[in-house]
């Protein structure tokens, strides 16, 4: 085996495979998740115990210099006390050195994580949806994971087997020769290791440091703009005027008569209950392992539909324009929740948002507020109104006649032009269009209606997206700081 070597274009990537281990080795794996989460709830409960005490402790009056100090959620300080405890806790000194101590770190190490997350977002440092403070993870519902950073973590040379810490050799279902080769080449340096149940069987995720030679895509000039859609799973158009349809193979559509009976399969077994602890019957179990096995298979159909049709664009186009579209507010739509669900598209613009990396390229995000749909691709006139049940553009300056989506996608190549020479062409970040519904990116102090800002996503009205509440409000429940 060759000495990794790290080049200038090593870039940290993900090796997935899928494990077959025994039941000795399952229930080892079960062992170590559990192990995790019990870690995770311990570090929770006793952070969150000295912010109860304080708050019992001011309101029976004592001073603020008496009050119970704050207790750091730190890594380095959650793995110390864990360390003073574990032997002595009933909760964790019967079986604790039944598992790796990394499963213990990966529960504290989430635990550090969720509370930096809740503070960050209390102060608003941390973008997206608001965090809650962290709660304890129920046995029933968490998700079985455990991460491996230390010890013997490595492919075996036979390409069938990996080796984990404490829980040793484990086959795989697949073989694992794409990365065997390159950590045997020294072109890759696995950094850490993940096991995770899900989908119904287990998974081993190796983030791996590898080195990578410059790639440049087949047509490296070429600019492509990407809209997506629900009819259309996307429309591509590049610079050189060709369009090109991609459908949408709807796969849990397809599956959704079969879900049906499968469901009405299930809720008549006997399932469980945890309100009065019913287990559940024999036959619930088998009812439900079949309901579940068509889930998962549309799960895969669709990561490895996506990750095909990513693949195809950064490959070929140097630079690939997407949409900024608001995938949250579209979920919210009652009527087009589902249909956007399985798209996927917030998972095709993160794809397209790495792989044009790996592949040479550039990946360009249009404004989300940009009038892609209104704007006529051939003289560059906006459109005042553009109902959404008008599925072909039709533009009253030079009579150009083309479907809706293919015109979106031709400006959004033309953005490309504007965001990277300014040449003021329509994709140009400064054109102006008139607003009659009222729709701008001003903030307003009370929520608008539903026809104000309403956004395209694939001929379907979208609620607009929810303001974000002020800080205000919540300085009277400051988090605390660290100490």
């Amino acid at each position: 085996m060759k000495k990794f070597q790290p080049q200038p274009g090593f870039v940290v990537q993900a090796y997935r495979f899928a494990l077959d281990p025994n039941v000795t080795q399952e229930q080892a794996l079960r062992s170590h998740c559990g192990a995790a989460r019990a870690a995770y709830n311990w570090a929770v409960s006793w952070v969150s115990a000295s912010w109860w005490q304080r708050r019992a402790e001011e309101s029976y009056g004592v001073p603020e210099e008496e009050l119970t100090e704050w207790r750091s959620w730190s890594l380095s300080t959650l793995r110390k006390k864990f360390n003073q405890v574990k032997r002595t806790d009933p909760r964790f000194a019967d079986w604790w050195e039944e598992n790796s101590k990394e499963a213990y770190n990966t529960g504290l190490a989430n635990a550090a994580a969720a509370f930096d997350n809740y503070v960050k977002s209390k102060r608003g440092q941390r973008k997206g949806p608001r965090m809650g403070v962290p709660r304890r993870k129920s046995k029933h519902r968490a998700r079985l994971s455990c991460r491996f950073t230390t010890g013997t973590i490595r492919v075996e040379p036979d390409r069938r087997h990996v080796t984990l810490p404490r829980l040793g050799v484990i086959r795989t279902h697949e073989s694992t020769r794409k990365l065997e080769r390159r950590v045997t080449n020294g072109t890759a340096r696995i950094l850490s290791a993940t096991v995770r149940f899900e989908r119904g069987r287990w998974f081993c995720s190796f983030q791996v440091e590898v080195s990578k030679n410059e790639r440049t895509p087949a047509r490296p000039d070429a600019v492509v703009g990407v809209d997506l859609g629900v009819k259309c799973l996307a429309v591509v158009a590049d610079s050189a005027g060709e369009v090109r349809y991609v459908p949408n193979p709807a796969h849990y559509d397809r599956a959704l008569k079969v879900l049906k009976r499968m469901s009405r399969r299930v809720s008549r077994r006997n399932g469980p209950d945890r309100r009065t602890g019913q287990t559940p019957s024999k036959r619930w179990l088998i009812a439900n392992a079949e309901r579940n096995r068509v889930h998962h298979r549309v799960a895969n159909l669709r990561q490895d539909g996506l990750h095909k049709l990513t693949t195809t664009i950064t490959l070929e186009y140097g630079t690939v324009v997407v949409e900024d579209l608001n995938v949250a507010g579209m979920l919210r739509n009652r009527r087009l929740a589902r249909k956007v669900a399985d798209a996927g598209f917030g998972e095709i613009r993160r794809q397209i948002t790495y792989k044009t990396g790996w592949a040479g390229g550039v990946s360009i995000v249009a404004d989300r507020w940009y009038p892609s749909s209104k704007t006529c691709s051939g003289c560059r006139a906006v459109k005042a109104k553009l109902p959404l049940h008008v599925r072909t553009f039709i533009c009253d300056e030079c009579d150009l006649i083309l479907d809706r989506d293919a015109n979106a996608a031709r400006n959004l190549a033309a953005l490309a032009a504007a965001v990277t020479t300014g040449t003021g062409v329509a994709g140009d970040q400064d054109a102006q269009a008139s607003k009659p519904r009222g729709a701008d990116q001003k903030t307003r102090a009370t929520r608008p209606s539903r026809k104000a800002g309403a956004q395209r996503a694939g001929g379907a009205t979208l609620p607009h997206q929810r303001q974000e509440e002020t800080r205000d409000r919540h300085q009277d429940t400051e988090a605390p700081t660290l100490r």
